[in-house]
């Protein structure tokens, strides 16, 4: 019990300092306050592109939305999507305490805000998660409807994680758990699997292991020489050319 109250710096790494915002890249954003489930209001941006498909972003465990910045522009122009990316609890402007429970709420109602509030239809929501996010974008895929699912840096599970970082603990179970490899068979919407080949943070072969236990339509996109922060610096022109053929497949 006393672990599930001390996982802040070890699992989650929340910063409340926002480093810019989307106007310094001269993107049109809007502020975006929302509500989770249990009442903590969470903050995001939405950033649009006219006529296009919406990226739900679920980022990782450290920093906040503004440490995404640049990836945020570099989405926009060259893969051509929307973005709405939001703050978990605890981390930016967004209230609460951070908690494996929490996070599952705040995924919630990121979708819902797309779905009631900007009434984006399912078709058009694309379920990103980067890193820890991908535990929460792969529960969401399992639960809503939406156009896809990209995972970035996915790890199988907190298990396998603790086991890596923390064998001490012994066989740990944490009761609201992350799991990845053991909720990816139950989407059934084209999945995209992409990881560095060098990730030191998320060995590759987690991954590829994520990846195995998938459905059809799937792809795996693994970056030669890329590391688990620098996957879209490493990857440049192929990388978000591999986001936009995935997420606009030609018709044949």
């Amino acid at each position: 019990m006393i672990l599930e109250f001390s996982e802040k710096g070890i699992v989650f790494f929340p910063d409340p300092t926002l480093v810019g915002t989307p106007k310094d890249y001269g993107l049109t954003y809007e502020e975006v306050w929302l509500t989770a489930a249990d009442g903590v209001k969470l903050h995001g941006w939405w950033v649009p592109k006219e006529g296009a498909p919406v990226l739900l972003w679920f980022h990782g465990n450290a920093g906040n939305i503004s440490h995404r910045l640049e990836n945020i522009k570099l989405l926009l122009d060259r893969v051509g999507v929307s973005v709405f990316i939001f703050d978990y609890r605890e981390y930016g402007k967004s209230e609460g305490r951070i908690s494996r429970e929490g996070t599952y709420l705040d995924a919630a109602a990121a979708y819902l805000y797309l779905a009631e509030c900007r009434k984006v239809p399912p078709r058009d929501i694309v379920l990103f998660g980067r890193s820890l996010g991908t535990a929460l974008a792969t529960d969401l895929a399992a639960k809503v409807p939406c156009r896809s699912l990209i995972l970035e840096s996915a790890y199988t599970n907190s298990q396998d994680m603790a086991r890596l970082y923390a064998p001490f603990l012994f066989d740990w179970r944490p009761s609201v758990p992350y799991d990845n490899l053991g909720k990816i068979g139950q989407i059934r919407v084209p999945v995209l699997v992409i990881h560095g080949e060098d990730d030191e943070i998320i060995p590759v072969d987690m991954g590829r292991r994520v990846f195995a236990a998938a459905a059809e339509p799937k792809e795996l996109y693994i970056i030669p020489r890329a590391h688990h922060n620098d996957t879209y610096l490493v990857g440049g022109r192929e990388y978000f050319q591999r986001l936009q053929s995935f997420i606009f497949p030609k018709k044949d």
